[in-house]
């Protein structure tokens, strides 16, 4: 089977990014917190926030925030339609039917882009759609319990990410490991 981080490696960008951008352009209130998001974002980039540290610093606002959303699915549709085109073009020519991704995005956004391009399996972030409560945070080492759980006789073949760093311990479950930078893939198992 091939494994693939999303954000940057399928997905051209970072798709939890985009969403907060799609939600800023309905809610300018959430102006004020562009500057905490890229700050966030600069340092789990760097590998300067730790899981525990974005739970602390992070979850209170999303769970706040996603319990005030009426109908999330119907915003996941709105956001997949203007963002399909930020799929990589690599994918489609390689995709097979056992594809899983592993992200650190929620499943339940997740789930629209993974039935339009058809990938039957994704482990991601959970988020409680009546409570806001994130349940699970998938992200680094997280990634593999949360792949564990769901596949726990799995065998990678392949795993493609943009992120050796944070995505090291699914490049050493994996037989073969990629590196995607753009459109460019690069083996480095």
């Amino acid at each position: 089977m091939n494994v693939y981080d999303f954000d940057n490696t399928i997905y051209d960008g970072e798709s939890a990014l985009d969403l907060f951008f799609f939600y800023v352009r309905r809610d300018p209130y959430l102006i004020r917190y562009i500057p905490k998001v890229f700050r966030a974002l600069a340092k789990y980039k760097a590998g300067r926030l730790t899981v525990e540290q974005a739970i602390a610093e992070y979850a209170s606002f999303v769970e706040d925030y996603f319990r005030g959303i009426e109908d999330f699915h119907a915003d996941s549709v709105a956001f997949w339609d203007g963002h399909m085109k930020n799929i990589k073009p690599f994918y489609a020519k390689q995709q097979r039917e056992d594809d899983i991704i592993v992200t650190a995005s929620p499943e339940n956004h997740m789930a629209e882009i993974c039935k339009r391009l058809g990938v039957k399996h994704c482990v991601g972030s959970l988020i409680d759609e009546e409570t806001g409560k994130i349940t699970r945070l998938c992200m680094r080492s997280r990634k593999i319990p949360a792949f564990l759980e769901a596949f726990p006789d799995a065998h990678i073949d392949n795993f493609y990410t943009d992120s050796p760093k944070n995505d090291a311990p699914l490049i050493d479950m994996a037989e073969h490991a990629f590196v995607v930078k753009g459109n460019k893939i690069k083996q480095i198992k």
